[in-house]
């Protein structure tokens, strides 16, 4: 059983659009998954929102199970700490929750690049 964060702009669950800010987005969808079938689905609120504070969601996120994190945009230090928890990061993602996870169930996205603090390309990968 694998546990997969995704920083979420809303709590729509599956349908949720991907966040480009994963220390700043809303919401979490806590996703368990089996092999490659989702078995599990949760939305967890960002304690962190309106108050961004470095190095907190990282923890928040371990605290939740995950092994992996999905996310639009995300600083290398922020990469970093996720590392030293030994959690995955998975960034450059936009679109569909959802379809995102399937993808990288499928191995079709895959590996963290860090982004500006400003800068937020659209991302590489796209659902």
């Amino acid at each position: 059983m694998k546990r997969i964060a995704v920083a979420c702009e809303d709590n729509q669950g599956l349908d949720s659009q991907i966040s480009q800010h994963f220390g700043r987005c809303p919401y979490y969808l806590i996703v368990d998954v089996d092999g490659d079938e989702i078995v599990k689905t949760d939305t967890v609120a960002n304690p962190y929102y309106s108050q961004h504070s470095p190095g907190m969601v990282p923890k928040f996120i371990q605290e939740q199970g995950a092994h992996v994190l999905i996310s639009g945009g995300i600083g290398p230090r922020a990469i970093d700490m996720f590392a030293s928890l030994g959690i995955e990061v998975v960034s450059g993602t936009a679109g569909n929750a959802g379809d995102t996870i399937q993808a990288y169930l499928k191995g079709e996205v895959s590996g963290a690049e860090g982004c500006g603090h400003h800068d937020h390309p659209g991302g590489h990968n796209h659902f």
